[in-house]
């Protein structure tokens, strides 16, 4: 049972990877959902066995994750929170006739 979820776990990733990707057109964030559904499902792995090669995959999984993620952040204006997914934002101006 937890083997046939993980395998549709990791389907789904890739397809919701693939379905961020040709929404947005940003593969950074299509990169962030697919691993971030990778994650789920080695956790779901370790949740089926509990042997200590279960574990070490799911922690180079998380890892792998993490520092994927710290590298596509540190990547300047095209990572995700950067100058242009925040606009900036405009000075308040009094109303006309205001006063």
């Amino acid at each position: 049972m937890i083997r046939a979820l993980v395998t549709a776990t990791t389907a789904f990733a890739a397809l919701a990877g693939l379905a961020v990707l040709l929404g947005t057109g940003s593969w950074r964030w299509a990169m962030r959902v697919l691993l971030d559904l990778l994650t789920a499902a080695g956790l779901l792995r370790l949740a089926g066995t509990q042997g200590w090669t279960d574990l070490a995959a799911a922690a180079a999984i998380v890892l792998l994750r993490r520092l994927l993620w710290a590298a596509l952040t540190a990547g300047g204006p095209g990572a995700p929170g950067g100058p242009e997914q925040h606009p900036p934002s405009r000075p308040r101006t009094r109303p006309s006739g205001a006063g």
